[in-house]
């Protein structure tokens, strides 16, 4: 694999992090193979990251709005982020078999993270990870299921708010499909839901 910078990488399976009292929860799809994969921690030293947590700071969930590296200061309150896939898959894109194999990492994140109100699902992947990690997949009818489209929002039968957004890779930033406007919707919507919420 290239190198970036010919920085040492952290090159193994990267951990979701956050605040573990947490009462949003966002579900990506993989580390990226020269961000994640090379700081050890999700979403940290990429574009996808700048624009994940710039809003993420922009709504009170971040002490701040840049994320590149595991030692930059960076602290999550009340939101945790993780992936659907813990390792960077070739061309990023998971196949059925690795998320199948991950999946018990997310289901005891989900377990343990008992304060969540909110889920933020970014992409299809993490909209359909999340509702198979969390058990709403197997338990409601197909045609009960939540559909994924930008902006989506369904409130699951344990009273979560599960929330869908595009993903905010390259390929959806730079291309149009997904604007700064429609992204800071996607956390407005879920500070809304939270302020407005009983623990």
């Amino acid at each position: 694999m290239r190198r970036h910078r010919d920085e040492v990488y952290w090159g193994r399976p990267v951990p979701g992090f956050g605040d573990p009292r947490a009462r949003l929860l966002l579900v990506g799809l993989a580390p990226a193979a020269h961000g994640g994969n090379r700081t050890g921690r999700v979403f940290t030293g990429d574009a996808s990251g700048d624009w994940l947590f710039g809003v993420l700071h922009e709504f009170g969930f971040a002490s701040q709005s840049v994320s590149t590296g595991r030692d930059d200061g960076l602290r999550l309150t009340g939101c945790y982020v993780t992936a659907s896939a813990r390792c960077a898959p070739p061309d990023n894109k998971p196949t059925l078999e690795e998320l199948r194999r991950c999946r018990p990492y997310l289901e005891r994140e989900i377990a343990l993270l008992k304060r969540v109100r909110v889920v933020v699902a970014l992409g299809r992947v993490g909209f359909e990870s999340y509702l198979k990690a969390a058990g709403h997949w197997d338990r409601l009818p197909p045609r009960g299921r939540p559909v994924f489209g930008h902006g989506r929002e369904a409130i699951l039968p344990d009273g979560t708010v599960l929330i869908a957004s595009y993903h905010p890779s390259r390929q959806n930033t730079q291309t149009g499909r997904l604007t700064r406007a429609m992204w800071r919707s996607i956390f407005r919507a879920a500070r809304v839901h939270l302020d407005s919420a009983r623990d």
